[in-house]
C-alpha cells in the first residue's frame, strides 16, 4: 500500500505530532489499533454566511448563517483513520470496478474532475434527451444521521465479512461512539489565547491536565445516540460513500431500467427519468432514503420538466446543480453565489482600507507620505488576475461549459471591485 495516508499535522490536539515511521508502527499493526485509546475530536462550529440578491428591494440580503460542526482528531487518531480509509478505499474501488454504477459516484473519489465537469455532464445528458423529469434531492443532515448498524453492515459487505476485524471495530466503534469537546471551552479551562494558543506548545496539554481539567471537568460530550459519524475526519468522507453503496446500486439500476440516469455527489442526488416516470421514481427514491435511516430534505428538493420543441430544449423551471444553473439552452452561476462573492469583495476591500488607515496613520506620526492602498492581495484574491479564486473558477466554468452566459455574469466584476477600492480610498 502507498504511503498517501500519512500527513503531517501541525494543529494543537491533545497528543504531540509523530513523524512517519512512528506512524506506520502503530497504524500496521493490528492488535495496536484494535486496543488503542481514541482522544475525543475537538469541535468547533463553521459558521457560512448565506447572501441572495432580492430583487424586489434591489439589494443583495443576508440570511442566517449557516453553522455546521466540524471534528479533528488527535495527530496519532488521525493517521490511523487515514491509513484505514487508504485500505477502505482500495476496496471500495474495486466494489466499484465490478459495479454498474460506478461513473454514477462523484465525490471523494480521484476522477481528475471538479464540480464544472460533473455539472457539465449532468446537463449534456439533460441536453441529449427529448425530454425528461429531473429530480434533485437533497438528504437532510447527512453525516448526522448515518445509522450505525446500516454502516456497519456496509462496512462489513466491502470487506466481505460477517463481522468486522477487531481493529477495525476499532475504528468504527471510535466514528459512532465518538466523543468530544468543544475548542472554545477546552481554551478556556486551560487559559489558551483563542488567537495564538500554540505559544511553543506541542500539544494542548500533559495527560495529567487533560484527567484532571478536561475529562473530571465534564467537557467530554459523548454521542449517546445510534446514528451520527463526526463530519471532519479523514475517513468519514468514504465512509459516507461505503454507507450508500447499496442504494447507490438500487436507484442506478431503477434508473437504467427505464432509460434515465442517476448522479451522487455526497448528499445531491439527481435522477433523470422519462416524464411519464416522475411519480414512480419519486416514490422510489424516498422509499430508499428512508430505508438507509435517512430524510429528504423537502425545501430543497426540486423536479424541473425538460421538453424540447421547434425553439429547442426548454423547462418548466431551471435546474440548480453543483452551483450552476441549467435552463435548457444557457448555463450560468447560481445568482446566490455571486452575490456571496461579492459579499466578500466588500468585506475584504473595507478590511484592507481599515488596515492602510492604520499604516497612514503611523507613517503620518513618523512624518512621511501616506501610501495607497495595497492593491496586489485584493486582485489575487477578487479578480481574474488570482488563480484559485470564484472569478477564476467562473472564467474556467465558462471555458469547460462553453458558456457565455457565465462570462456576462462575470463581466462586471472586475468594474465593481477597481469602484469599491475608489470609494475606501475616497477618491
Amino acid at each position: 500500500m502507498s504511503e498517501n495516508w500519512y500527513k503531517s499535522r501541525s494543529y494543537l490536539h491533545f497528543d504531540r505530532p509523530i513523524n512517519q515511521a512512528a506512524a506506520r508502527e502503530i497504524v500496521s499493526n493490528c492488535k495496536t489499533v484494535a486496543q488503542h485509546a481514541f482522544y475525543p475530536f475537538i469541535r468547533y462550529v463553521a459558521k457560512t454566511q448565506k447572501v441572495f440578491f432580492d430583487k424586489s428591494v434591489g439589494r443583495v440580503v443576508r440570511k442566517d448563517p449557516k453553522e455546521r460542526p466540524i471534528s479533528y482528531a488527535a495527530h496519532v487518531d488521525s493517521h490511523i483513520y487515514s491509513y484505514y480509509c487508504e485500505r477502505l478505499n482500495q476496496a471500495y474501488e474495486a466494489h466499484l470496478a465490478k459495479a454498474t454504477f460506478s461513473s454514477a459516484v462523484l465525490a471523494f473519489r480521484s476522477l481528475g474532475k471538479s464540480n464544472i465537469e460533473f455539472a457539465r455532464d449532468a446537463f449534456l445528458d439533460i441536453t441529449a434527451r427529448e425530454s425528461c423529469c429531473v429530480i434533485a434531492i437533497d438528504i437532510k443532515g447527512f453525516f448526522d444521521n448515518l445509522d450505525h448498524a446500516h454502516l456497519k453492515t456496509a462496512w462489513q459487505t466491502l470487506l466481505g465479512s460477517s463481522r468486522l476485524p477487531e481493529d477495525h471495530y476499532a475504528v468504527y466503534r471510535s466514528l459512532t461512539k465518538y466523543s468530544f469537546v468543544y475548542r472554545e471551552k477546552v481554551y478556556d479551562i486551560l487559559g489558551l489565547s483563542k488567537n495564538n494558543p500554540k505559544q511553543g506548545r506541542k500539544r494542548i496539554c500533559e495527560p495529567h491536565e487533560f484527567r484532571d481539567m478536561v475529562r473530571d471537568g465534564g467537557l467530554i460530550e459523548t454521542n449517546k445516540v445510534k446514528k451520527g459519524i463526526p463530519q471532519g475526519s479523514p475517513i468519514s468522507a468514504l465512509l459516507s460513500n461505503v454507507y450508500m453503496m447499496g442504494f447507490d446500486g438500487q436507484i442506478h439500476g431503477y434508473a437504467q431500467s427505464c432509460g434515465g440516469a442517476y448522479y451522487r455527489y455526497c448528499d445531491d442526488v439527481l435522477l433523470i427519468v422519462p416524464l411519464a416516470k416522475e411519480i414512480e421514481a419519486k416514490i422510489l427514491i424516498e422509499q430508499r432514503v428512508n430505508a438507509i435511516g435517512l430524510e429528504i430534505q423537502e425545501a430543497k428538493t426540486e423536479t424541473c420538466k425538460f421538453t424540447r420543441s421547434a425553439k429547442g430544449l426548454s423547462t418548466d423551471r431551471p435546474l440548480q446543480y453543483l452551483g450552476f444553473v441549467f435552463d435548457g439552452t444557457n448555463i450560468h452561476l447560481r445568482s446566490s453565489s455571486l452575490a456571496r462573492y461579492q459579499d466578500r469583495v466588500n468585506k475584504g476591500v473595507r478590511l484592507a482600507g481599515k488596515r492602510m488607515d492604520k499604516v497612514n496613520a503611523k507613517r503620518t506620526a513618523r512624518g512621511q507620505s501616506p501610501r495607497p492602498m495595497f492593491l496586489k492581495k485584493l486582485y489575487k484574491r477578487y479578480s481574474y488576475l488570482g488563480r484559485r479564486n470564484f472569478i477564476s473558477y467562473g472564467y474556467r466554468a465558462a471555458k469547460t461549459m462553453n458558456s457565455s452566459s457565465i462570462k456576462k455574469q462575470l463581466k462586471p466584476h472586475w468594474e465593481r471591485l477597481r469602484e469599491r477600492i475608489c470609494e475606501v480610498q475616497g477618491e
